[in-house]
C-alpha cells in the first residue's frame, strides 16, 4: 500500500532541493547504496529533459527516481560499463537512480512513482542496474516487472542490468 496522502508526480522546479538532499543522503558515505553521484546541474537538466517522477508527503519529497537519455550520462563510467553490456532498444532511457527516504520504504512508494513514469512513457525502455549483492533492490524491481538482461563487473562490484521491456537473458 503506498504511503496514505503521498502524491506521485513529475518533478518541478520546486522539488529540486528535495531530490538533492534524498540523493545526499543514499550516497555510500551516509551508508546508502547509490553507485554515483550526480550534481544538481546535471538533474537540472534531466528534469527539462527527461521526467524524474517524485513521491511528496506534506510538500516534502520521500522518494525520486530519475530516468535520462544515455548522452546525458556520457561522462559516468558505471553507465558506461552498463550500456556496454546491455546497450537496449532504440530510444531507451536509463532508470536511475531511485530513492526513498528511509522511514517511508516498503510502503509501495518505490512501485507508485514507477507506475506513475509507465503513465507518462507506456512503451519506453528503461535501463538500470543495482548490485547483484542487493536483494532488496533486486526484489523490488522484480515487483515493477523489470527482468535481468546482463550483468557487469565494475570496480570489484557484481551488478545486474534491468530492463523494463526485455524478457530474462
Amino acid at each position: 500500500m503506498v504511503e496514505n496522502l503521498a502524491e506521485i508526480g513529475r518533478a518541478t522546479v520546486e522539488d529540486l532541493d528535495g531530490i538533492m538532499a534524498l540523493l545526499a543522503e543514499n550516497q555510500p558515505g551516509r551508508g546508502g547504496r547509490l553507485s554515483a553521484g550526480l550534481p544538481r546541474s546535471l538533474i537540472a537538466e534531466i528534469m527539462r529533459e527527461t521526467p524524474i517522477i517524485v513521491s511528496r508527503l506534506d510538500g516534502c519529497v520521500i522518494g525520486c527516481l530519475v530516468t535520462s537519455t544515455r548522452e546525458m550520462n556520457a561522462d559516468i563510467p558505471i553507465i558506461d560499463a552498463m550500456l556496454a553490456a546491455y546497450s537496449g532498444s532504440s530510444g531507451s532511457h536509463v532508470y536511475g537512480p531511485i530513492c526513498v527516504a528511509t522511514e517511508h520504504r516498503g510502503k509501495g512508494v518505490a512501485q507508485a512513482m514507477f507506475a506513475e513514469l509507465r503513465r507518462w512513457e507506456p512503451a519506453r525502455e528503461y535501463i538500470l542496474f543495482t548490485r547483484r549483492d542487493n536483494p532488496i533492490a533486486l526484489r523490488a524491481h522484480a515487483k515493477m516487472g523489470m527482468c535481468e538482461v546482463a550483468g557487469f563487473v565494475y570496480q570489484d562490484n557484481d551488478y545486474v542490468v534491468l530492463s523494463s521491456l526485455r524478457s530474462a537473458a
